[in-house]
């Protein structure tokens, strides 16, 4: 267990690191779809390295969704959101303090990569737009990572497929919340950014856990039907 809690805490700061690391450091360079990439990329480079270790969910939002589909142990559960929570939150930090390297560099004005909505934040969208998007583009993205890894899926496209798939999320929604679809990767960056980004956490935490939950039933009842039709 403790291989995997090491692994999920690093993954998870590959997540954010690249993610996050790409809107604050580079954003004015490369711009939404640069960014979309970034997050894309650090997944398969997660999903790829430390994935036979833990699984490389990265996400609190897949490790409920796998619990709750059947393929995980509740027991393991705190363990991996814990160490997805301090690997978001020790990315955030190495992201500010280079950032701070920079002369001209707030975080106030220029940020962290914090999600957000409402007056100020990117396209300006509303609270119901934020937690609908939030909410259906964790559902998509936990189904197509139950999906992608499961045993009757083809070996060893699970990466990719999870990777290309977070890039699009990120490519239709940046501009709506800047994409959480995992409360870790939003917590990170939150605690350091503080005021709005703290104060709207609560969206990135509970519309993405109830899309990853909603996931993991569905796919774990398609499973039980599976298995009901091969006996």
């Amino acid at each position: 267990m403790s291989k995997k809690i090491t692994a999920e805490l690093i993954g998870t700061f590959i997540l954010v690191f690249f993610g996050c690391g790409s809107a604050v450091l580079m954003g004015d360079q490369i711009g939404y779809h640069g960014i979309a990439m970034a997050f894309g990329l650090s997944i398969v480079a997660a999903a790829y390295g430390l994935g036979a270790i833990s699984g490389a969910h990265l996400n609190p939002a897949v490790s409920l969704g796998f619990v709750l589909s059947g393929r995980m142990q509740a027991s393991e559960l705190a363990g991996y959101v814990i160490a997805q929570i301090a690997g978001a939150i020790l990315a955030a930090l190495v992201i500010l303090l280079i950032a701070q390297g920079r002369a001209d560099y707030s975080v106030a004005v220029n940020g962290l990569g914090q999600n957000g909505f409402g007056a100020g934040y990117n396209g300006e969208y509303s609270l119901i737009a934020a937690l609908l998007f939030e909410f259906v583009a964790t559902f998509l993205f936990v189904t197509v990572i139950l999906g992608a890894t499961h045993s009757s899926a083809p070996v060893g496209f699970a990466g990719l497929a999870i990777g290309l798939t977070l890039a699009a999320i990120h490519l239709v929604g940046i501009d709506v919340t800047g994409v959480s679809v995992n409360p870790a990767r939003s917590i990170g960056p939150a605690l350091f950014a503080g005021g709005s980004a703290l104060a709207d956490l609560w969206v990135f935490i509970a519309a993405p856990l109830a899309g990853g939950a909603v996931a993991g039933i569905l796919h774990g009842m398609g499973i039980s039907r599976a298995t009901d039709q091969a006996a």
